[in-house]
């Protein structure tokens, strides 16, 4: 087998799966890109096998530590494997979950969403997206409930991978969009259409834990999507709630799930940055803001404008609250660090002349696992904090 030899101190010996182009020290066997390769350190060791691609930064990323190809048997295996730890969950419906995530169920690149009848695929590096009918029918052997299965091929990181974007029906009829229950709420799947693979899996779990401190309060729920958030609030008994969003298909899906569901949301079509310049300048207040935007930076050399960007919002939201008020707050950009994304809100708090008590801490549902060797793997980063006054 084709393969590379790592070089001293690189990550994948403090446990990490990636290696990088600049820890190569050589390649050996002449490695296709696309191909299952050995991984050797510095001594000619095996420590692993990888998927490799020379026109990515990350040109290994390790799914094994034996020596093991990506044929049928294997992902069945795996998808399996990922199958029965959803089982396990507390609160997790495995018909209606994250079935596969990437390097966490040792399938990198590889997410499968599943509400179902219908599985959403997306290959988001070269090998896996290679293989991808290999993937197709072990998702119908290990899923045999599955009718549909769409490719939800439009995420920017394919680029990274040098690989194109699109969405594509793979296996069944075209899921047309259709409602979903959970719990006491309706939302609509549209997995052809939608934002990331047609919901927010990884946020279900947050929407009532943010929805219980709705009781009585006037919400405003910005980037709100479908309105996960805004529809807990006002089902929670919150006074009043308006959810924002600059998606007219987002926002019609909102108000079909409110009207479903009985509730009241008075729905904005705007960028929420114009919005709260707008509600700041005219002296407008409100008792909880919830900001949950799509990630402002792909990578860290953009960090700093994107945390120019979540300063900017935060200072806007933090000057609508009182003392008593709530301000919710989410990341999911796993370049953005907890120490990070706390230190920007502490800024925006002094710039505001606000002092923040922190009440929760919230990060993504269970079937999205973290790995403590791959950082990366943890994304979603949340925290609740009140407005504390009268000192």
């Amino acid at each position: 087998m084709a393969g590379i030899i790592v070089k001293p101190r690189s990550r994948i010996f403090q446990g990490h799966d990636w290696v990088y182009s600049s820890e190569v020290r050589k390649l050996f066997g002449d490695p296709q890109p696309g191909d299952v390769v050995s991984i050797k350190d510095f001594r000619d060791r095996f420590i692993g096998s990888g998927m490799y691609n020379p026109a990515s930064q990350i040109v290994v990323r390790r799914f094994s530590r034996q020596r093991q190809d990506l044929d049928a048997e294997f992902f069945v295996r795996r998808l399996r494997r990922a199958m029965n730890l959803r089982a396990s969950l507390a609160g997790i419906d495995p018909l209606f979950c994250r079935v596969v995530w990437s390097e966490s169920d040792g399938l990198p690149g590889v997410v499968i969403d599943r509400y179902g009848e219908v599985a959403v695929l997306q290959t988001l590096t070269l090998a896996m997206d290679q293989r991808q009918s290999a993937l197709v029918a072990a998702i119908q052997e290990a899923l045999p409930e599955i009718r549909s299965i769409v490719a939800r091929n439009d995420s920017v990181m394919r680029t990274a991978e040098g690989l194109e974007r699109s969405v594509s029906v793979l296996h069944g009829p075209e899921p047309k969009p259709f409602p979903i229950k959970w719990g006491d709420l309706v939302f609509t799947v549209d997995a052809l259409g939608a934002q990331k693979t047609g919901l927010y899996l990884d946020q279900f779990e947050n929407y009532a834990l943010v929805g219980s401190w709705s009781g009585g309060r006037r919400v405003l729920d910005c980037f709100c999507h479908q309105g996960g958030f805004a529809q807990a609030c006002a089902k929670a008994g919150a006074a009043s709630v308006e959810a924002v969003d600059s998606s007219a298909s987002a926002l019609a899906a909102l108000r079909d799930n409110a009207e479903r569901n009985g509730l009241s949301i008075e729905a904005i079509e705007a960028n929420v940055f114009d919005l709260l310049k707008e509600r700041e300048a005219s002296g407008w207040t409100c008792d909880l803001v919830i900001l949950d935007p799509p990630s402002f930076t792909r990578s860290r050399r953009s960090l700093r404008d994107a945390l120019r960007g979540y300063k900017e919002i935060h200072l806007r939201a933090l000057k609508l609250l009182e003392p008593g008020g709530m301000l919710v707050t989410f990341s999911c950009s796993h370049h953005l660090s907890a120490a990070e994304f706390l230190e920007m809100l502490a800024d925006a708090a002094s710039d505001a002349k606000r002092t923040l008590r922190r009440r929760a801490i919230y990060t993504q549902r269970g079937d999205h696992p973290i790995l403590l060797n791959i950082p990366e793997s943890e994304y979603l980063r949340g925290y609740a904090f009140e407005i504390a006054g009268g000192w």
